[in-house]
């Protein structure tokens, strides 16, 4: 038997990793088009490789893909993020919990990751081609697949596992054109919200936990830290933010309203309080002095600069107005967003095979039996924090378990 992976990214070395293990007689071929194995990997994380999350529930793990969710319950039924971790630890690559819950390799190292996945590959004997694009997958007559290669080659394949993941454009799943499957649009996710009309740039480094954000006019909203960049604003809150809006954000053209809570959960009654406290108890004391609700310096100035007080001005002289607009910035803010920014090999897509046409337990195709899918290449896309990869790892095993058993077996 012959299986032939499109893909050389995390969810097509484990689907091969996972073929050639459940059927070491069998012919394992990975294509990759570029000239590079495993990009994302090596980027992820900042090049320490986040390769899942602490979350070992399968509805709260679940939970955390904006697309995906219901089919994504099932298949970590069969292979979590437990699993994940199992699965690395017996190839000698330990992982750590950091206190957000991500997890990386102890090494803090993508290497660990690569050199793992590599050596597998390698041990196992799965063959790999690099330069090796793949035009369109076509039915044969004697073998059950025909690839059409974009160097005019032909390779046939009794099993096919299609991880090519997110593609920026439409045309990107061209080769699954013959096969009859239903694309979803594809839609950026994870991205940086660009404000370049807004001064709130100049605090490019700033970070600040507990943040909420939302979307004026819609109910998208998120919370975690932030991270002000000198595109705009980026961070978990913002990222998470644009995965669950996606789709909004797109339809609006990139171009909204960004509301901001910098108040970590006071909420106006809380933030009027202090205030209240800080006249009382510290009279005499400079504005500025002191940033209140553990805001950074840079943020805090800010924020009395654009409520026009002068931050040497004494808590008793805070006018009921001034005030009131001080109350309004650090409860709801407001930005305007005027594009995105996505960082090449980093960015997610949502879009991809619909997955009304794939079966959640052993990743086939409901048209045309044989045909795998794994990664992103699916309409699955995950928050950050380790979530994507989870898919990969999840969807890989199990589609490359099915390709060459009846049955995908136990992780």
């Amino acid at each position: 038997m012959q299986v032939v992976v499109i893909g050389g990214g995390a969810a097509g070395f484990f689907a091969a990793i996972q073929a050639k293990r459940s059927d070491p007689d069998a012919d394992v071929v990975l294509l990759e088009k570029s000239d590079k194995l495993l990009s994302k990997v090596r980027i992820s994380g900042g090049g320490r490789c986040n390769v899942t999350h602490h979350c070992f529930g399968t509805r709260q793990l679940a939970a955390h893909y904006p697309r995906g969710e219901r089919f994504l319950r099932k298949a970590f039924t069969r292979f979590g993020a437990s699993d994940t971790v199992a699965w690395f630890a017996a190839q000698g690559v330990e992982l750590k919990t950091e206190p957000d819950g991500r997890m990386f390799p102890v090494t803090d190292s993508s290497s660990t990751v690569i050199d793992c996945l590599m050596d597998a590959t390698r041990s196992l004997g799965v063959s790999i081609r690099m330069r090796t694009g793949v035009a369109r997958i076509e039915l044969g007559e004697s073998e059950r697949f025909v690839l059409k290669l974009e160097n005019n080659e032909t390779l046939p394949a009794d099993k096919v596992i299609v991880t090519i993941g997110g593609q920026p454009k439409a045309d990107g799943y061209a080769l699954l054109g013959t096969t009859g499957h239903t694309i979803i649009p594809p839609a950026p996710s994870l991205f940086t919200f660009n404000m370049p009309d807004e001064p709130v740039r100049e605090l490019m480094g700033v970070t600040v936990a507990g943040v909420r954000t939302m979307i004026a006019g819609t109910d998208l909203e998120s919370t975690g830290p932030l991270l002000v960049t000198h595109w705009g604003m980026s961070g978990p809150a913002i990222l998470r933010l644009s995965a669950w809006g996606a789709r909004t954000v797109k339809a609006m053209g990139y171009q909204f309203t960004l509301r901001v809570d910098w108040s970590n959960g006071a909420g106006e009654g809380g933030v009027r309080a202090l205030l209240d406290r800080e006249r009382t108890d510290h009279p005499r004391k400079r504005i500025g002095t002191d940033p209140i609700l553990g805001l950074p310096r840079r943020l805090w100035e800010y924020l009395l600069n654009k409520a026009d007080i002068p931050t040497d001005k004494p808590w008793a002289e805070l006018g009921g107005r001034q005030g009131n607009r001080l109350v309004d910035l650090l409860t709801n803010d407001r930005y305007a967003v005027r594009g995105k920014t996505t960082f090449k090999e980093e960015f997610v897509t949502a879009g991809g095979v619909s997955l009304d046409e794939v079966d959640p337990a052993t990743m086939e195709s409901r048209k045309v039996p044989g045909l795998h899918f794994a990664g992103e290449v699916l309409d699955i896309d995950g928050i950050t924090g380790g979530f994507n990869f989870q898919a990969a790892w999840t969807t890989g095993f199990l589609a490359g378990s099915a390709a060459v058993l009846s049955a995908p077996p136990a992780a």
